[in-house]
């Protein structure tokens, strides 16, 4: 392809930093000098330079897709995003005056789609011309709105300990194996049949299976023609991953603004992004922080967690979930997630092992929205008192290991059997799994959950064995009432 022609098919672009149409007098053109892992270095040889993050490709080659990340004087360092098999030293590239951009619209909902728009589920092309550039700024403070409403999931164990606020950032942290995947499925499919509102699911860096069972889970819950999923798999080089969290949010964003509708967003995993960044920047040879991690993190978060906003066209709540490497919770990686959350819902791998799920553990999970203006009376003063006896608990759990319940006092084993029947009252059958547990799923609403926790705290099931409330709704339902 001659100048003429690179400048022909390349003369219109979007600016990635201010999103308006520019025109381009000359496209630009380099040679790879070098190669290595997922970076690609290019030399500039015309006097355009291209863009952060415009897309270098090459015109024999039109699936090669390299996204211009660092520039120095006469070369830049681009990630390489497809065809790196392909890629060779003295290989001639263009730009494209484009950045990424993903398909947005309707047609979108139901489909799977990876960080080009490239469907992944065997369902054809998606019917839809309009497409964003992944990279956005923030709104503008003017248009921020902040809601007091909350959003009932239906799971009585985080309905209960940790609501969740409308438009707020929920956080479910655990090692690998505690069920974070599984919590959130539930969380789509519960939210989505009781709202109107739409969802997006992104997975950053998760396994094959899990995004393939998801979509699974969702077509046969009748909740998939709701929700649009962006799938960046842990088979996928890093730079992929690290891109794919800002293509799910893209999403979210145009349902939010041009939709007006209420967003449900969820990342699994929030932590294989930042791993996905880490290995980026070590390609790059930059110097680390002294945790290890690249010296850039808080800003690559800060990028991305200020575009999950509300504002007054709708809301996004979002749902991430984050891996803790060897359920080290002071990790720097982990802190840094957290520290933009509002709640913090900790799954514990000890209370896995004892049968019990969701494996929520009560006394790190934290929420901002305990106060008795948002959740109102009757459940703060029921939260703050099963929170006493929590503590009481779990000091009495210490005396039974060691001598058994028979040696406490008659007011401490009945305080330790009530607070042990509203532990096994939090396990709760879930919709997603029914196959797996054959168990029926269950849907209880907050109000009812105080209630039942009410009646418990009372003293009218002090006879009822602590296993009658395993795995069951509300205790009516349950024929305990």
């Amino acid at each position: 392809m001659d100048t003429k022609s690179q400048e022909k098919v390349y003369q219109t672009a979007q600016n990635s930093n201010n999103g308006v149409q520019v025109s381009t007098a000359q496209s630009v053109n380099g040679t790879i000098k070098s190669v290595k892992g997922q970076i690609a270095v290019v030399q500039i040889e015309t006097e355009q330079q291209p863009f952060l993050f415009e897309i270098l490709s090459n015109p024999e080659i039109p699936e090669i897709r390299l996204e211009v990340f660092a520039q120095a004087q006469l070369s830049v360092s681009c990630l390489i995003i497809t065809g790196r098999s392909k890629l060779h030293r003295g290989m001639k590239v263009v730009g494209t005056s484009s950045d990424l951009k993903i398909p947005v619209g309707e047609q979108v909902l139901g489909r799977a789609i990876d960080v080009l728009g490239t469907p992944q589920d065997g369902n054809g092309p998606i019917n839809t011309t309009a497409r964003l550039s992944i990279y956005s700024k923030p709104p503008a403070l003017t248009t921020l709105k902040s809601h007091r409403e909350l959003l009932e999931t239906g799971i009585k164990i985080i309905d209960f300990i940790t609501p969740i606020l409308k438009g707020g950032k929920v956080a479910f942290i655990g090692g690998a194996g505690v069920g974070k995947t599984i919590l959130i499925t539930e969380l789509i499919h519960n939210i989505t049949t009781q709202s109107q509102g739409l969802s997006v699911f992104t997975g950053v860096g998760e396994r094959i299976r899990e995004g393939q069972e998801l979509y699974q889970r969702l077509q046969e819950s009748n909740v998939l023609n709701k929700t649009a999923i962006v799938v960046g798999n842990m088979s996928e080089n890093a730079a992929v991953r690290f891109r794919t969290a800002l293509a799910g949010i893209t999403l979210a964003e145009y349902f939010r603004d041009s939709m007006q509708k209420d967003v449900l967003f969820f990342i699994d995993n929030m932590y294989r992004f930042v791993q996905a960044g880490n290995e980026v920047s070590t390609l790059l040879g930059t110097i680390p922080s002294e945790q290890a991690y690249q010296a850039t993190m808080q800003t690559e978060l800060s990028t991305l967690e200020d575009r999950l906003v509300s504002t007054d066209s709708g809301s996004i709540t979002s749902i991430q979930t984050v891996y803790v490497p060897a359920d080290d919770l002071s990790d720097a990686g982990v802190s840094a997630i957290l520290s933009f959350m509002d709640t913090a819902i900790v799954l514990s791998r000890s209370i896995a092992q004892l049968g019990i799920y969701p494996p929520i553990d009560l006394s790190q999970s934290t929420s901002s929205t305990i106060s008795r203006s948002i959740i109102g009376n009757d459940h703060y003063e029921t939260l703050t008192r099963f929170q006493q006896l929590l503590d009481k608990y779990n000091k009495l759990s210490h005396i039974v290991a060691i001598v058994g319940e028979s040696e406490l006092s008659a007011e401490d084993q009945m305080l330790y059997n009530r607070t042990k029947k509203i532990i096994n009252y939090f396990t709760q059958p879930f919709f997603v799994t029914e196959a797996q547990t054959g168990r029926k799923g269950v849907y209880v609403k907050r109000e009812q959950t105080i209630k039942d926790i009410q009646l418990i705290m009372s003293g009218k099931f002090d006879t009822v064995s602590n296993d009658s409330f395993k795995y069951i709704g509300s205790l009516k339902e349950a024929g305990l009432v």
